[in-house]
């Protein structure tokens, strides 16, 4: 036996039809947020080959605190949940440390002498 689908309502063609909108806008935004932290981890690279080739730390806890504190105003500002922009900073922060970490490894790899 098969189910017979009633054809969408005017209402909820239009509600359909708004859905899409909204989608599409996410869409954009999803994809605007990708160049945006691509340009950011472009960046933080350059800060991470700074740090090493300066034998500096890959991570500054001080400009960290003053980043959340920042971005935690900046969220409750735009009526973005504080706690969430704090997580999501923290994922952040944590990958660029990683990758801080890693240059520093090939600096330092770089600079041991051979043994040849």
């Amino acid at each position: 036996m098969t189910q017979q689908h009633a054809s969408p309502t005017k209402d909820q063609q239009e509600a359909l039809q708004k859905l899409g909108e909204i989608r599409g806008s996410i869409d954009n935004l999803d994809a605007a947020m990708i160049h945006i932290l691509a340009e950011r981890f472009r960046h933080t690279q350059e800060v991470g080959e700074l740090k090493a080739k300066h034998d500096l730390p890959p991570s500054d806890p001080e400009r960290e605190k003053r980043q959340v504190a920042r971005l935690r105003e900046l969220a409750h500002e735009s009526r973005l949940d504080p706690e969430f922009a704090e997580k999501f900073l923290n994922f952040v922060i944590a990958e660029v440390i990683h990758h801080h970490r890693r240059i520093a490894e090939g600096a330092a790899a770089t600079t041991e002498p051979s043994g040849e």
